[in-house]
């Protein structure tokens, strides 16, 4: 029996307040606030410097070497939507150069997680498009090749739902889950709060070891200080 390949309309996305919070907060803060969940591998990097974007996952399942799918998914995104790219297996490819990258511009998308290979970099980084990718290659794609959109995939060891909040900047990538978004976020700003008091206090000199009481670990652990003679 054939394999089914969908493309899945969907409505399911995160409130735009959420959406811009979780941006201000950053991957590293979305993922601690997330209880450390959600981190996507740093395999998949930045190829831009800067770029900070949260947005819902419009989610894609490729052919390796095969960019069909993405020009099915460009329709269904809406703007504010980040498109999460992977592959059935993997690959280096480069599956989103700076024509596709426009298409999905002009539907409102504000970038792209890619499991493989881009390409076009310059034009990329001259559109202020962000990319986030496995792979940078000059190596083409087909369309030729069945997938899905919209249906959960895994990219960089995480799995991706439509309509997820994607969190990324010049740290990686972090998924969380739609319905648990609102509360990620309370607990992000939550956690902002607590640092700026933190780095407050260490700007005036106070030291680690003392404002987390670490002291009583390291004795705890056999580490003692002894003076030079």
């Amino acid at each position: 029996m054939m394999a089914r390949h969908v493309v899945v309309r969907t409505g399911k996305r995160v409130s735009e307040e959420v959406l811009k919070g979780l941006a201000e907060a950053g991957a590293s803060t979305a993922h601690e606030a997330d209880g450390r969940r959600g981190a996507v591998s740093p395999d998949l990097r930045p190829i831009q410097a800067g770029a900070r974007i949260a947005g819902s996952a419009v989610t894609v399942s490729c052919h390796p070497g095969d960019n069909l799918m993405i020009h099915a998914a460009v329709e269904q995104v809406r703007p504010g939507d980040v498109v999460v790219v992977t592959t059935t297996s993997p690959s280096t490819d480069g599956m989103l150069g700076d024509l596709l990258a426009t298409s999905l511009r002009a539907r409102g998308a504000i970038g792209v997680v890619l499991d493989a290979g881009v390409r076009d970099v310059a034009e990329l980084r001259e559109m202020g498009f962000p990319v986030w990718s496995r792979a940078v290659s000059t190596q083409g794609t087909v369309k030729a090749s069945p997938g899905s959109v919209n249906v959960p995939i895994v990219v960089g060891g995480q799995v991706v739902g439509p309509g997820d909040a994607i969190v990324a900047d010049d740290d990686g990538v972090v998924v969380i889950p739609r319905e648990r978004a609102a509360a990620v976020l309370a607990a992000a700003r939550a956690r902002v709060a607590s640092e700026q008091a933190k780095r407050a206090r260490l700007a005036a000199g106070e030291l680690g070891l003392d404002m987390y009481n670490l002291r009583p670990l390291l004795a705890e652990l056999g580490v003692v200080y002894v003076d030079e003679p």
